[in-house]
Protein backbone atom coordinates (compact mmCIF):
# COMPACT_ATOMS: atom_id res chain seq x y z
CA UNK A 1 0.00 0.00 0.00
CA UNK A 2 2.71 2.52 0.95
CA UNK A 3 4.82 1.29 -2.00
CA UNK A 4 2.16 2.08 -4.35
CA UNK A 5 1.47 5.64 -2.95
CA UNK A 6 4.95 6.51 -3.17
CA UNK A 7 4.82 5.33 -7.29
CA UNK A 8 2.11 7.20 -7.70
CA UNK A 9 3.60 10.70 -5.95
CA UNK A 10 6.42 10.48 -7.63
CA UNK A 11 4.74 9.83 -11.02
CA UNK A 12 2.92 13.14 -10.11
CA UNK A 13 5.71 14.68 -9.03
CA UNK A 14 7.75 13.83 -12.55
CA UNK A 15 4.24 14.82 -14.30
CA UNK A 16 4.60 18.10 -12.81
CA UNK A 17 8.47 18.85 -13.09
CA UNK A 18 7.96 17.82 -17.09
CA UNK A 19 5.14 19.99 -17.60
CA UNK A 20 7.06 23.44 -16.41
CA UNK A 21 9.83 22.01 -18.13
CA UNK A 22 7.85 22.37 -21.68
CA UNK A 23 5.59 25.45 -20.32
CA UNK A 24 7.42 29.01 -21.82
CA UNK A 25 5.65 32.08 -21.43
CA UNK A 26 4.42 33.72 -24.34
CA UNK A 27 5.36 36.72 -25.82
CA UNK A 28 3.14 39.82 -25.19
CA UNK A 29 0.82 40.86 -27.94
CA UNK A 30 1.54 43.63 -29.72
CA UNK A 31 -0.42 47.06 -29.18
CA UNK A 32 -3.28 47.44 -31.62
CA UNK A 33 -4.61 50.81 -30.76
CA UNK A 34 -3.01 53.87 -30.27
CA UNK A 35 -2.33 56.43 -27.60
CA UNK A 36 -4.90 59.06 -28.25
CA UNK A 37 -7.19 56.81 -30.28
CA UNK A 38 -5.87 57.64 -33.25
CA UNK A 39 -6.50 55.18 -36.28
CA UNK A 40 -3.30 52.80 -36.56
CA UNK A 41 -1.84 52.67 -40.23
CA UNK A 42 -0.17 51.18 -42.59
CA UNK A 43 3.55 52.09 -42.53
CA UNK A 44 5.78 51.87 -46.18
CA UNK A 45 7.20 48.52 -44.66
CA UNK A 46 3.84 46.98 -44.06
CA UNK A 47 4.07 47.00 -40.42
CA UNK A 48 1.13 48.77 -38.52
CA UNK A 49 2.30 52.31 -36.89
CA UNK A 50 0.29 55.05 -34.70
CA UNK A 51 2.55 57.55 -36.88
CA UNK A 52 2.37 58.68 -40.43
CA UNK A 53 1.26 55.72 -43.61
CA UNK A 54 -1.73 54.39 -45.55
CA UNK A 55 -5.19 53.55 -44.33
CA UNK A 56 -5.15 49.90 -42.83
CA UNK A 57 -6.81 48.04 -45.54
CA UNK A 58 -9.80 46.10 -44.00
CA UNK A 59 -8.51 42.67 -44.27
CA UNK A 60 -5.68 43.61 -41.91
CA UNK A 61 -8.39 45.65 -39.86
CA UNK A 62 -9.93 42.83 -39.38
CA UNK A 63 -6.91 40.47 -37.99
CA UNK A 64 -5.90 43.35 -35.71
CA UNK A 65 -9.76 43.67 -34.78
CA UNK A 66 -9.77 47.54 -35.83
CA UNK A 67 -12.54 49.34 -36.89
CA UNK A 68 -12.54 50.18 -41.13
CA UNK A 69 -14.84 52.71 -42.68
CA UNK A 70 -18.25 50.63 -44.19
CA UNK A 71 -18.33 54.05 -46.79
CA UNK A 72 -14.68 53.00 -48.15
CA UNK A 73 -14.78 49.40 -48.04
CA UNK A 74 -15.19 47.54 -51.31
CA UNK A 75 -17.60 44.79 -51.72
CA UNK A 76 -15.14 41.80 -51.51
CA UNK A 77 -13.61 43.86 -48.05
CA UNK A 78 -17.34 43.56 -46.50
CA UNK A 79 -17.85 40.23 -47.53
CA UNK A 80 -15.09 39.30 -45.31
CA UNK A 81 -16.71 40.21 -42.68
CA UNK A 82 -17.61 36.62 -40.79
CA UNK A 83 -21.74 36.68 -41.02
CA UNK A 84 -21.85 38.95 -44.04
CA UNK A 85 -21.07 37.24 -47.01
CA UNK A 86 -20.92 38.08 -50.91
CA UNK A 87 -24.67 38.66 -51.04
CA UNK A 88 -25.18 41.27 -48.68
CA UNK A 89 -22.40 42.77 -49.41
CA UNK A 90 -23.42 43.98 -52.83
CA UNK A 91 -26.78 45.25 -50.98
CA UNK A 92 -24.46 47.74 -48.92
CA UNK A 93 -22.36 48.72 -51.67
CA UNK A 94 -25.55 49.34 -53.90
CA UNK A 95 -27.62 51.04 -50.82
CA UNK A 96 -23.90 52.83 -49.87
CA UNK A 97 -24.76 56.09 -52.62
CA UNK A 98 -22.34 58.91 -51.86
CA UNK A 99 -22.34 57.08 -48.01
CA UNK A 100 -24.07 56.15 -45.30
CA UNK A 101 -24.61 58.62 -42.24
CA UNK A 102 -26.57 56.14 -39.88
CA UNK A 103 -26.63 52.82 -38.35
CA UNK A 104 -30.29 53.23 -39.23
CA UNK A 105 -29.20 53.14 -42.68
CA UNK A 106 -27.42 50.17 -42.84
CA UNK A 107 -30.13 48.03 -41.43
CA UNK A 108 -32.45 49.37 -43.97
CA UNK A 109 -30.30 47.25 -46.40
CA UNK A 110 -32.20 44.34 -47.65
CA UNK A 111 -30.66 40.77 -46.13
CA UNK A 112 -29.02 43.06 -42.89
CA UNK A 113 -31.21 41.80 -39.98
CA UNK A 114 -30.77 42.60 -36.08
CA UNK A 115 -27.65 40.10 -35.69
CA UNK A 116 -26.22 41.21 -39.41
CA UNK A 117 -26.34 45.28 -37.88
CA UNK A 118 -24.21 43.84 -34.59
CA UNK A 119 -21.70 41.98 -36.65
CA UNK A 120 -21.14 44.68 -39.00
CA UNK A 121 -20.97 47.70 -35.92
CA UNK A 122 -18.21 45.65 -34.47
CA UNK A 123 -15.93 45.19 -37.41
CA UNK A 124 -16.85 48.67 -38.91
CA UNK A 125 -17.87 52.44 -37.99
CA UNK A 126 -19.62 55.13 -40.23
CA UNK A 127 -16.83 57.97 -40.75
CA UNK A 128 -18.47 60.74 -42.44
CA UNK A 129 -17.57 61.05 -46.27
CA UNK A 130 -15.92 64.90 -46.59
CA UNK A 131 -17.83 66.88 -48.79
CA UNK A 132 -15.59 69.29 -49.29
CA UNK A 133 -17.40 72.23 -49.74
CA UNK A 134 -14.98 74.41 -47.26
Amino acid sequence: MHRSRAIVIVVAMAAIVGAFAWWRPSAPAAPTRCPDGAPLRLGADGVATCGAGAPMPPAKSLTLRQKFDCNTATERELAMIPGVGPHVANELVKARGTGFTSWEQIDAVPGVGDQRLLTLQAACEIRLVDSGVW
